[in-house]
């Protein structure tokens, strides 16, 4: 993780924030609705919505969501559309091994073409998906709006050009670089 270093900016992250690493979800599945509730709310709100639809479940499977009530669902906070997507994600789970050892052998962008296949799940759910589940090192994502508000307030407005570039210099690092970001952002 040297490379990190490297940065100025990033190794006075690590300095502040101490060694973050990558910890792959032990329930690749329930990661994956995690995901889904995050999708374009705040993190309060899907913190909020995840706990009560969660508050659903002995346990978080495929298999419990296919079998609830959509209405509970859609009561819990999901709403219709993420209520479907979820559900997708369900089905997908059942149909494919989308675990991280059914996984192990595809390259990032085989994964991602994997899980946007489903409907409701797109290109930065699948990035997550890489980090979170997978525990991929060097995965970039630049559609989330925390990196790019991170980078923003620690390297000055740039395009996203300007962002792929920066984050070239963090490779084969990229994953933990953006835990970094996220740290600065939410704090």
């Amino acid at each position: 993780m040297d490379e990190l270093r490297e940065d100025p900016v990033m190794a006075e992250l690590i300095d502040e924030f101490g060694p973050l690493e990558l910890e792959p979800a032990d329930n690749e599945f329930r990661r994956l609705v995690v995901t889904i509730i995050n999708q374009s709310i705040s993190t309060a709100s899907a913190t909020a919505v995840r706990e009560r639809v969660f508050d659903l479940f002995d346990e978080v499977t495929p298999e419990a969501i296919l079998a609830a009530d959509p209405d509970a669902l859609r009561d819990a906070g999901l709403g219709e559309t993420k209520t479907e997507y979820v559900r997708n994600a369900a089905r997908a789970f059942q149909e494919h091994d989308l675990t991280r050892a059914g996984l192990a052998d595809e390259s990032d962008e085989a994964v991602i073409d994997h899980l946007t296949e489903i409907r409701g799940v797109g290109a930065w759910t699948g990035r997550m998906y890489l980090i979170f589940v997978l525990g991929r090192e060097d995965v970039f994502p630049i559609g989330d709006l925390a990196v790019r508000r991170g980078i923003e307030s620690l390297y000055g407005e740039m395009t996203r050009e300007e962002m792929h570039d920066l984050a070239e210099r963090w490779r084969p690092y990229r994953s933990i670089a953006t835990r970094y970001l996220w740290a600065h952002y939410e704090s």
